[in-house]
């Protein structure tokens, strides 16, 4: 069976082929029958990942005897990876394999390490003696030795691989079965992208509801099980689809632009200016117009034979990036300001992770009789406030703000991502008061407070990703080069990445900053108070560079050609409401 490959040959304006490489038969191929068996992977990835970060940590601490520091940095390592990995996976798709063959490769990699994972938690050999009561007499236990954790980590590491495929193309993919030109699959596509959200946030109240109880009340091999066997099913049906899929051959990385650039920077930064920019390889070819700003990338696009002593008239040119590709690096370059405040907020996310998630087995989880919510469930909490605020966000507070601000945005970008920090600060304070009235009562009276305490924080966290999240995305997609929205997607997913290897960062010199003092395997004989105050305090300066940042970002420059050069630049954005394209507004 014959796959589309970097060489089909597609016409200009339909780059969509069929399994055979052939123009796609758009009557036959994509639509939501196509679009509907890649939501499943999509779905089945969110199963088996949230399924295993949000219930995690309580399996190192109360089976494998680790201590609660180390337990909270392996999950928020392993889900740092796994973001990472996404530009991986977006890289690979761009470059040579494509989103099909991709999202098939990386889907087969989770199932492998689900599998592994399912014999981690299943083999008795792969974990320590049962010890009780291991957060009293921790010097009692024996904790799991390097073979037993080699497998895990094998296991964890192979499914963020996996998963991190996954994430960068799946989307991708599935809006490739829909013709943007046509009105009717435009509309279509914008459903997609709902129906898209909809899918991660049902497999994620599964995972933290069913597979959470699973884990805790049946075994924890049952649960990671059922995730190895969704994501097999999963692949099954992705390749049921071949014949029905539209594909598009990859293009190339962005990533690859990128490395030219800096490179041939680099190697010409001896070399002088020249005169006149319009020497500039391709300048008056340009798609984007020529800034002054970070000069030294401009050395890329000199146009000289430094490099090699061939006499081909035209070999300077090779040697020398364009105008285009180096202002394309420039404007990636201004957006790193945001995202490095951007990351703050992803530590605190991920407390909800782990240590939220350790403080809830501390507490009274009885609902009814002897009925209890497993810890890791009380993440349904920051899911149901994530779809809450979303559906606020676009029914009530963007009309408001419409009529306020006469901006057919309502609220700009930047300004949902303020509003995320501010959620992301008040969300540590309370669980910094929260945790202080458990410790209180745990140990003066001796007396487990009930775990819908907890509630607040999660709620906070939950709202502030239904700003932040969409803030960021959207600001990264918008002010990115049109050639590189994929990178920009990426970059979104490194903010994630970096916010949870902080976390793992701050944890460590906390530990021996505090002589473990803060952060101990009893959270009773610990301050984890002090912790989340410690996040909010930072929060504060963050959200004080984020806003001096915010308002000194130039937003980028939409230009047009007049008589084949670049014409006056307008800062314009391009809004889109219910699948129709709006008026363009100076911003």
């Amino acid at each position: 069976m014959g796959l589309p490959h970097a060489d089909v040959d597609c016409c200009e304006d339909d780059m969509t082929v069929d399994y055979r490489g052939e123009p796609a038969d758009k009557s036959k191929t994509g639509g939501w029958l196509a679009a509907g068996l890649i939501l499943g992977s999509e779905l089945s990835e969110r199963v088996c990942v949230m399924g295993i970060s949000m219930n995690l940590v309580t399996y190192l601490v109360g089976d494998l005897h680790l201590s609660t520091s180390t337990s909270a940095t392996t999950v928020t390592n392993f889900m740092g990876t796994l973001n990472l990995l996404a530009l991986l996976g977006g890289f690979l798709a761009d470059a040579k394999l494509g989103r099909y063959v991709t999202v098939a490769i990386f889907s087969t990699i989770t199932a492998l390490g689900a599998s592994l994972l399912t014999l981690a938690t299943t083999l008795s050999s792969m974990k320590p003696p049962p010890c009780d009561n291991f957060r009293l007499q921790q010097h009692e236990c024996v904790v799991a030795n390097g073979r037993q954790l080699a497998l895990l980590y094998a296991a964890l590491y192979t499914i963020a691989l996996g998963g991190g495929g996954i994430k960068a193309n799946v989307s991708g993919f599935g809006s490739d079965q829909f013709d943007n030109r046509n009105p009717k699959e435009q509309k279509k596509m914008i459903f997609f992208f709902n129906r898209f959200y909809f899918c991660i946030s049902l497999g994620s109240l599964f995972s933290v509801t069913v597979l959470v109880y699973i884990q805790d009340y049946v075994g924890r091999g049952w649960g990671y099980g059922i995730s190895a066997v969704t994501m097999v099913v999963a692949v099954l049906v992705l390749l049921c689809g071949t014949t029905v899929y539209r594909y598009r051959k990859p293009r190339g990385s962005p990533l690859t632009v990128i490395w030219r650039v800096l490179y041939m920077a680099w190697m010409k930064r001896k070399l002088e200016y020249p005169s006149d920019v319009t020497q500039l390889n391709e300048y008056y070819g340009a798609k984007v117009s020529h800034s002054e700003k970070f000069r030294c990338l401009d050395k890329a696009a000199i146009q000289c034979e430094c490099t090699s002593g061939k006499e081909d008239p035209n070999h300077k040119h090779q040697t020398a990036t364009t105008v285009t590709q180096v202002e394309e690096v420039k404007m990636i370059i201004k957006l790193l300001p945001i995202w490095s405040t951007c990351i703050l907020f992803w530590t605190v996310y991920s407390q909800m992770n782990t240590f939220s998630v350790e403080q809830a087995t501390y507490m009274n989880r009885t609902i009814v009789g002897s009925a209890s919510i497993p810890a890791g469930s009380l993440s349904v909490f920051l899911f149901l406030s994530i779809l809450l605020f979303t559906s606020l966000n676009e029914k009530v507070l963007v009309p408001i703000a419409r009529r306020f601000t006469k901006n057919s945005q309502g609220i700009s970008s930047l300004q949902r991502v303020a509003v995320g920090l501010v959620f992301s600060m008040a969300a540590m304070v309370v669980a910094g008061v929260v945790e202080r009235q458990r410790r209180e009562f745990a140990v003066r009276r001796n007396t487990n407070i009930s775990v819908f305490w907890l509630v607040p924080q999660f709620f906070l966290v939950g709202a502030g990703e239904a700003f932040a999240y969409v803030g960021q995305l959207e600001f990264f997609i918008r002010e990115a080069p049109e050639r590189m929205k994929s990178m920009s997607t990426g970059l979104f997913l490194t903010t994630l990445a970096m916010g949870f290897f902080v976390s793992s960062l701050l944890v460590s010199l906390v530990d021996k900053a505090t002589g473990n003092r803060w952060i101990k395997n009893n959270l009773n004989n610990g301050r984890l108070d002090y912790f989340y105050w410690m996040l909010a305090c930072l929060g504060v300066i963050n959200f004080v560079a984020f806003l001096f940042l915010a308002r000194l970002h130039e937003y980028k420059a939409v230009q047009y050609a007049v008589d084949g050069s670049v014409g006056k630049e307008m800062s314009v954005y391009e809004d889109q409401r219910s699948g129709e394209q709006q008026k363009e507004e100076e911003v």
